[in-house]
């Protein structure tokens, strides 16, 4: 039996702990050990594919890169932007993604609405 000390919130336990031989590890108790790395052959990385635009026609269109919901649109149809400019904002795995522009231009379509549940791959905002 192993005595150890353990802090949790800044308050301070001690804990016995017993090693059991002969037992195949948990997998909590396997993920604590050190994993043995085989080498790998060092392959040049080959760049993901982005999803592909549903309906869009070409680069102003904007899609959704993740899942999510649309929490806030920014922009109106007519506006001018540029790029970087924020247009909408995806939230997503609970953390809110700014979407913006990815090139100058005028939104000629807004094709989704605030509260949407998008994915990826779906079609947000056009630009021309």
């Amino acid at each position: 039996m192993r005595m150890f000390k353990v802090v949790v919130d800044r308050k301070e336990y001690e804990v016995a702990v017993e090693e059991i031989k002969g037992q195949t590890p948990t997998p909590a108790a396997a993920a604590s050990k050190p994993a043995a790395r085989k080498p790998q052959a060092s392959a040049p990385a080959s760049p993901k594919p982005s999803p592909k635009p549903s309906g869009g026609d070409g680069e102003g269109t904007v899609v959704a890169q993740m899942p999510g919901t649309i929490v806030d649109i920014d922009v109106n149809i007519g506006d001018k932007v540029t790029r970087g400019q924020k247009l909408l904002v995806l939230e997503a795995m609970k953390m809110e993604n700014e979407i913006v522009a990815p090139q100058d231009g005028t939104v000629s379509e807004i094709r989704v609405n605030a509260g949407a549940l998008v994915n990826a791959g779906d079609t947000l905002v056009v630009l021309s």
